[in-house]
């Protein structure tokens, strides 16, 4: 196979005089680089270099992004899981237990039974793909290493009295649900 240099010969696209000024140039270049000891530097290597560089980052950036999304996957894999396994039944919806969930009120309708369970902290409720579930408070904890804002804790009503409390001395009645 014939050099680069002869097939732009034979093509037309250089002629003779060309490649003679090139050889000149070149054997000038090495000639100063012999007597001065520095190295001529290579523009377009380096440009590759750089350009090779730069691809690698990016791929590497990429391939984070791609395992950082596929681990996000998995973990909603498990919490879907959990909930569905250990999800507790609500049941018959005759009290309104309210909670807040993104500075909105949100109401469920529960047992006498649940309601107890939820407000000593037993149940905690689960907020996934819109639905409200309840899990057992062993769970939520499980849930709640891997994704907190799905979970919803009702804080625990204290019967504790303030001494700076200046409405201590006006109880709150036991059946007042909110």
């Amino acid at each position: 196979m014939a050099s680069l240099q002869d097939q732009f010969l034979k093509a037309g696209l250089i002629d003779k005089k060309k490649i003679k000024q090139v050889h000149q140039e070149k054997s000038k270049q090495k000639k100063v680089e012999r007597r001065t000891g520095t190295q001529s530097v290579d523009e377009a290597r380096l440009a590759a270099l750089e350009l090779q560089s730069k691809n690698a980052e990016r791929a590497r950036e990429l391939n984070a992004q791609r395992d950082a999304a596929a681990t996000q996957k998995a973990i909603m894999a498990q919490i879907a899981q959990m909930v569905q396994q250990n999800r507790q039944s609500k049941g018959k919806g005759d009290i309104a237990f309210n909670f807040t969930h993104e500075n909105k009120i949100e109401r469920l309708y529960v047992s006498a039974e649940v309601h107890a369970h939820l407000s000593a902290g037993r149940l905690v409720i689960v907020r996934q793909g819109g639905t409200s579930e309840l899990v057992p408070r062993v769970i939520a904890d499980k849930i709640a290493e891997r994704d907190p804002s799905l979970v919803i804790r009702v804080k625990k009503t204290h019967s504790e009295v303030d001494a700076d409390d200046p409405y201590a001395a006006f109880q709150i009645p036991d059946d007042l649900m909110w």
